[in-house]
């Protein structure tokens, strides 16, 4: 199902960044599912609008009822941008968060930017230069650039914020990754969700 879906978001100029399959509801007498949940997670560098988001999940549900990977089972997919507490992962996840704010936890060997040496900690994310990564210390108040491996990051998870960053802090990171909104500032997490019975034979 994966490589299928993949197909279908890639013409779209889209990123694949997930495909979850859960069961819903209780199963029936024979042991099947009551209901599959489906989602399905893509990004890219620009904006994600709405109209083909919901396009895409069109395209999506009509591939699954074509190919019957579920039977007569119903399913539910949900087709949705990253949302916040998303783990970066990948270079194009840096880009796309250059702005944001993050938790970082550091590899137990790694050397910490932080003046108290310590291995978690808040930082905005400046910009992606081959293997590093500029982070933002200090916030409001003092921010201060530093660079980073991104070799000696274990984990960094984008952080909700409900106010905007300061000037300076903002201006150190490099700005907010082209089309994506201001922190603090940014709509719902894009999705749509449609219902399909399956295929019945």
């Amino acid at each position: 199902m994966s490589q299928l879906v993949a197909g279908l978001v890639e013409r779209r100029g889209l990123d694949l960044e997930g495909v979850e399959i859960a069961t819903a509801g209780q199963q029936n007498e024979a042991g099947d599912p009551g209901q599959y949940r489906v989602k399905i997670v893509v990004d890219s560098d620009a904006a994600v609008d709405l109209d083909a988001v919901a396009a895409l999940s069109n395209e999506i549900s009509e591939a699954l009822d074509a190919a019957g990977d579920f039977g007569e089972t119903a399913y539910l997919l949900e087709v949705t941008t990253p949302g916040i507490n998303r783990p970066l992962t990948a270079d194009r996840h840096w880009r796309r968060a250059q702005g944001r704010k993050v938790r970082v936890k550091l590899r137990a060997d790694a050397t910490s930017p932080d003046p108290a040496g310590a291995t978690k900690f808040e930082a905005r994310v400046g910009r992606l230069d081959g293997e590093r990564i500029a982070l933002v210390l200090g916030g409001k108040a003092k921010p201060r650039l530093a660079t980073v491996p991104l070799a000696d990051i274990a984990e960094a998870v984008v952080q909700v914020e409900f106010n905007q960053p300061g000037a300076e802090e903002l201006e150190l990171a490099g700005g907010i990754a082209p089309g994506k909104p201001l922190p603090g500032s940014e709509p719902e997490d894009l999705s749509s969700e449609s219902a399909s019975e399956g295929i019945v034979e």
